[in-house]
């Protein structure tokens, strides 16, 4: 009984310090990156912005198929093995170092393809000066892979804040320069790309001195299996991982491609379409993808956590690990979906004050995006949850389906000129539905118990609800007597999340002796005894 209790806190603690260290650094990333677009908004305008926004979605499907599945499988194969963590690491390292040259060069090589494929040759630049970045996340990918392995998760999370910071501080001091040098603004927005591409350099060049300096070594050898046969169990597990997520990647730029094309078929003049794209993704999309963001930070560590109660065949902890990542999925994105839903437009212009045209655009989006952030934060936590359970193929399938509807419905909405650029995020909501749905029924196949319904997902919403409902009565009431302003959407949104707390413990989402058993209350009180 010790040692299972002793196993227990193990994966409690090792589990809910990976969330908590790598939520904290997708809050200040997000929040970077958030202060980043701002400026930059006025910099190059959303015509710029769309340029920008155009080609990192590019450089994001390369990312993807050259660095999601692997990392996952190093993980994986590190935490099950770690006397062999070195010689893992060195064959993962020369597959990285080929996806990466490979990616890096065919972005260069189709660059103007690409760009004239977007329906306007004023992206190359951007695609250019972005390039380099997909060879330099490769190798920062590895690294990670190697510490999420040994269950470290700051150097992940210190390399994802250095990138950020580099993109904010370097991406904006070239764009500067450049428009004061008198470059047009597509050439300016390449400059921006610049701060990316460097800030990556310098990520990778601190997990390389954190990886020298970490003191892990191989304590033996992975028997008689020789670096093929690593590199295949690799790539088994690499592939799965890497195939669904670049479905769904491949499914955003073919939304974009479709959103400025159908724009133009409706009488849009390029400039205008780069300009309602770049206000939906500088804008609305951002705010949007604050939560899912922060939902990976749960996902990472919970693939080791689960993937080691399933090899125990212990049902207990499986259940364990996937309710708590789920209910931290719900606690988290449910008052977020439901507060961007009704504030979108005080907090667009909160955030991006003094762009009301643009925020005239983009706030409908918003609305409709709201809707999407549970549904997108869930497709995260399932997908990880399904890869542990060894059955990767399946959100291939889900994510294939839920891409093919978002690609029709999308093709006839945004060309639909009543709905126009709308049609994006109502395409979104409905592909997402379709993923989850197929997700948590196989889920359902395969756990031996799992959560519950109500205490996982209604009682969140309820209460997220209530809380974000009186938070916009009281809003509507006190600018009909002191009118609109910064400082009521802070009092609002303040409002809302003070409400909220109760109604958690009200709504029995959280029970107090969930609280106690929390590992980081734990630590406190222990160190209080002592």
């Amino acid at each position: 009984m010790t040692d299972r209790g002793s196993d227990k806190r193990i994966r409690d603690n090792g589990f809910m310090s990976g969330v908590v260290v790598l939520s904290l650094s997708a809050v200040i990333v997000k929040i970077i990156g958030l202060v980043y677009k701002i400026p930059m908004l006025k910099l190059l305008g959303s015509e710029g912005m769309g340029y920008f926004n155009s080609a990192y979605e590019i450089y994001t499907l390369f990312c993807i198929i050259a660095t999601t599945g692997l990392p996952v499988a190093m993980s994986v194969m590190i935490s099950s093995e770690k006397g062999g963590a070195e010689r893992i690491f060195r064959v993962a390292m020369r597959l990285f170092l080929l996806l990466g040259v490979v990616g890096s060069a065919v972005m260069i090589g189709f660059a103007r393809p690409f760009s004239e494929f977007l329906g306007s040759d004023k992206t190359v630049f951007c695609i250019f000066a972005i390039a380099p970045t997909v060879f330099l996340i490769c190798l920062s990918s590895a690294y990670r892979g190697f510490f999420q392995g040994h269950g470290r998760m700051v150097p992940t999370a210190v390399s994802q804040v250095i990138e950020a910071l580099g993109k904010l501080l370097l991406g904006l001091l070239f764009a500067f320069i450049a428009l004061r040098s008198g470059y047009s603004v597509d050439v300016v927005a390449a400059f921006a790309v610049l701060g990316l591409t460097l800030g990556t350099a310098v990520s990778v060049l601190y997990l390389m001195l954190s990886k020298r300096s970490s003191g892990e070594k191989a304590t033996c050898s992975l028997g008689e299996e020789d670096d093929r046969g690593i590199a295949w169990r690799l790539m088994r597990t690499a592939i799965p991982v890497t195939l669904s997520a670049a479905v769904i990647s491949l499914t955003k730029v073919i939304d974009m491609t479709m959103i400025l094309r159908r724009l133009q078929d409706l009488g849009y003049e390029s400039e205008v379409a780069f300009s309602a794209y770049g206000n939906y993704t500088t804008l609305a999309l951002p705010l949007f993808s604050l939560a899912p963001a922060l939902i990976a930070s749960v996902a990472m560590p919970l693939i080791p956590s689960l993937s080691r109660a399933v090899a125990m065949n212990d049902a207990e902890g499986q259940g364990r690990v996937v309710s708590d990542a789920l209910k931290l999925t719900s606690i988290v994105s449910m008052p977020i979906a439901v507060g961007l839903s009704l504030f979108a437009k005080p907090i667009l212009e909160l955030v991006f004050s003094g762009e009301s045209e643009a925020i005239s655009e983009a706030y409908p989006l918003l609305v409709v995006l709201g809707l999407s952030v549970t549904s997108a934060c869930l497709i995260t936590v399932s997908n990880a949850i399904l890869q542990a359970y060894s059955k990767a193929y399946i959100p291939i399938i889900s994510m294939a389906v839920g891409s093919l509807v978002k690609i029709v419905l999308a093709y006839f909405l945004i060309g639909n000129s009543e709905i126009g650029i709308l049609g994006a995020p109502i395409s979104t909501f409905f592909c997402d539905l379709i993923i989850n749905a197929v997700n948590f029924y196989c889920i359902s196949r395969v756990m031996p118990r799992t959560p519950s319904v109500s205490t996982v997902f209604l009682m969140p919403f309820t209460a997220s609800a209530v809380a974000v409902i009186l938070a916009r009565v009281a809003y509507n009431a006190l600018v009909i007597k002191f009118g609109e302003s910064a400082l009521l959407t802070l009092a609002c949104v303040a409002i809302a999340a003070i409400l909220y707390l109760p109604l958690i413990f009200i709504f029995k989402v959280v029970k107090k002796e969930e609280i106690s058993d929390m590992p980081i209350l734990n630590r406190l009180s222990s160190g209080k005894n002592k």
